[in-house]
């Protein structure tokens, strides 16, 4: 039996290059799944605003849940071997603090 996961879309648009420059209308859609209800993490984090800025929480909880998901799905992937056992120590503190 498959489990069950949250449904998610996610919509990243440039707005504008670093050199200031306007750029062409360039826009992703994204629809993805996470074991996780992503936005309750979102509001925890910018609680504990632990980088004493919201937004940069926000970048946190969501970089930060997509990628700890493709690491969970592809656990035995050799690439995420060496990583593994130091991302579980960051989730643990992460978790406590």
């Amino acid at each position: 039996m498959e489990k069950k996961t949250n449904k998610y879309q996610l919509t990243l648009k440039l707005v504008e290059l670093a050199n200031g420059e306007s750029v062409p209308d360039k826009q992703l859609e994204l629809t993805f799944d996470n074991h996780d209800e992503v936005f309750g993490i979102i509001e925890r984090l910018r609680e504990k605003d632990p980088f004493d800025n919201k937004e940069q929480a926000t970048e946190f909880a969501i970089g930060l849940k997509m990628f700890s998901e493709v690491m969970l799905k592809n656990r035995n992937h050799p690439l995420f071997e060496e990583l593994k056992p130091a991302f579980q120590s960051f989730m643990k503190r992460l978790k406590s603090t």
